[in-house]
């Protein structure tokens, strides 16, 4: 399965980076709906597409307003985006507001699945995560392998949610901070780079593919990463259309 990374940055974005965006064209997957997305149509592979939210800030739902001139009409009419219902009702009354875009949106919006059967003998199930405003991560299982995606929440090696990212091969999860004050990570509902280290760690995970990153970070060179692989081996910074395969 290819896993494609079309935003890799945190809260704006930047030179390098759009915000937050992955893709599974074989699958017809996406998660989260950031400025990333605007490349979605150059690896579009299906009739249609699910996209899974993991929550409603901006940085991660505003790339729903860019699908009408993204997708082709028929696939357009295929689309659903799938979150928790009050996120739903954000994107609805918010995001979709009149005064701010007056165009209703042209695809289903349905509340998130406990699981949710996927192309080529998939599933995809959602755990919840600590964050401001409430979020979820996402496994994904196939015959073949597996993923997850933990976005905005603060890392530990006894994270709540270690047991539902354990041993799969890819790990995908936002590494805001570096090696700043944990007191930062935990008030602000994001995560420090050692910490997200030592995690995949705890997981037995396959490879960890960082993402969510500081914008403000002048140069990737400045992330750390030797650190992390100190205590992680299989350690990358994601960057923007990366592509893996698992």
């Amino acid at each position: 399965m290819k896993l494609v990374l079309l935003g890799t940055g945190g809260y704006y974005t930047n030179d390098r980076r759009h915000t937050a965006c992955l893709m599974l064209p074989e699958a017809g997957v996406v998660l989260d709906a950031g400025t990333g997305i605007f490349r979605l149509r150059d690896y579009l592979a299906t009739d249609r597409l699910d996209i899974f939210l993991t929550h409603a800030h901006l940085d991660h739902v505003i790339g729903l307003t860019y699908l009408m001139d993204l997708l082709p009409p028929d696939v357009l009419a295929r689309t659903t985006v799938h979150a928790e219902p009050a996120k739903i009702a954000a994107v609805r009354e918010h995001l979709f507001a009149e005064p701010v875009f007056p165009v209703a949106p042209p695809f289903a919006l349905q509340p998130l699945a406990r699981e949710v059967a996927l192309a080529d003998g998939g599933t995809l199930r959602y755990f919840r995560l600590a964050h401001p405003g409430g979020s979820v991560g996402f496994r994904l299982d196939w015959p073949s392998g597996s993923m997850a995606y933990v976005t905005d929440t603060t890392a530990g090696a006894s994270a709540p949610y270690l047991d539902d990212i354990r041993g799969v091969d890819v790990l995908v999860h936002e590494a805001y901070f570096g090696d700043e004050d944990p007191h930062l990570a935990e008030i602000t509902g994001h995560s420090r780079l050692p910490d997200v280290a030592r995690l995949a760690a705890a997981a037995d995970v396959g490879v960890l593919i960082m993402v969510h990153v500081n914008p403000q970070l002048a140069d990737d060179n400045d992330f750390d990463c030797d650190a992390a692989r100190k205590m992680f081996a299989n350690t990358h910074l994601g960057s923007d259309q990366m592509e893996l395969e698992f």
